[in-house]
């Protein structure tokens, strides 16, 4: 997010495309190489117009090493600290270029995967989530469109061992940016019926901690009818700022909130997995994305 508030991007490298209506149809034909189904999505927010690039690749496209990530025309390379995303996709519905450079640095001194490690999400192991940098800087550097901007970043990875929709119901996530660091929030509805809620803090200098007790607050539903909750301070009321992503599963939105106290702004997703299994769902994801062949 730029410091300013009016630029942002998010970019997702998936090995094994989670949300994929072919790897949905592959699974239920057998057993199914995830390889065959991976994807570098990258999603502008910016002053003037929005892109969304999701285009699905298969394992002739894909190259790693401890150290880096290729998929198609983009990579992920972590050298001297700082870990650089290249990226040449080509939007959809609509086709554009969308290409650039993000550089995301962490702190020489500041929360890490070891301050808070992977977390499982479910009661067997199966589904695990690692903040690796919470609080972290990025510049990024668009040539399509021509944009640059620098701000508030963070990095993550989620790992599992078996569909999402076999595992959970729905879940929200959350990152709040206040003035002396970050909380984040995983809020997890499971298929056994019960529910994990997530909330570590971080401090600039490298202090992890709990939160309050937090308390799921409404943020209004968006025009696909998802409900949205946040995770935030009791009795409190969180404001949407702006809707971001909007589908018939998803939403990612920008609001304001308070934890512990603290006014925060925060990047919010709301995901429903029983929606996502709908065949009309999967009819259509399609419009969203492009697949390589």
């Amino acid at each position: 997010m730029s410091d300013d508030g009016q630029s942002a991007i998010t970019i997702i490298a998936m090995l094994g495309s989670v949300f994929s209506p072919y790897y949905v149809e592959a699974r239920a034909r057998g057993a199914a190489d995830p390889l065959m189904h991976c994807a570098m999505n990258v999603a502008l927010y910016g002053p003037r117009a929005d892109r969304w690039a999701l285009t699905e690749r298969p394992r002739g496209a894909v190259f790693r090493s401890p150290r880096s990530l290729a998929i198609g025309p983009s990579l992920m390379e972590w050298s001297g600290g700082e870990l650089r995303v290249s990226f040449d996709e080509i939007t959809a519905p609509l086709p554009s270029r969308l290409s650039g450079t993000v550089r995301l640095r962490p702190p020489a001194r500041g929360p890490s995967a070891g301050a808070h490690g992977g977390v499982a999400l479910d009661g067997r192991g199966l589904h695990r989530w690692t903040p690796i940098a919470p609080i972290a800087r990025a510049e990024v550097e668009l040539t399509h469109p021509s944009l640059r901007f620098s701000g508030s970043a963070y990095l993550d990875t989620n790992a599992g061992d078996e569909p999402l929709d076999r595992a959970f119901e729905r879940w929200t996530w959350s990152r709040a940016l206040g003035s002396d660091g970050i909380a984040l929030t995983y809020d997890v509805q499971r298929r056994d019926g019960t529910r994990l809620l997530l909330s570590p803090a971080f401090d600039a200098a490298g202090g992890a901690r709990e939160l309050p007790p937090l308390a799921p607050r409404p943020l209004g539903d968006t025009r696909w009818g998802m409900s949205r909750e946040i995770a935030a301070d009791p009795g409190s009321a969180p404001r949407l700022l702006r809707t971001l992503e909007d589908t018939p599963f998803y939403a990612r939105s920008l609001a304001a909130a308070t934890f512990g106290g603290k006014p925060a702004t925060v990047v919010h997703e709301a995901l429903s997995l029983d929606r996502f299994a709908s065949p009309w769902v999967q009819f259509l994801l399609p419009f969203r994305m492009r697949r390589a062949r």
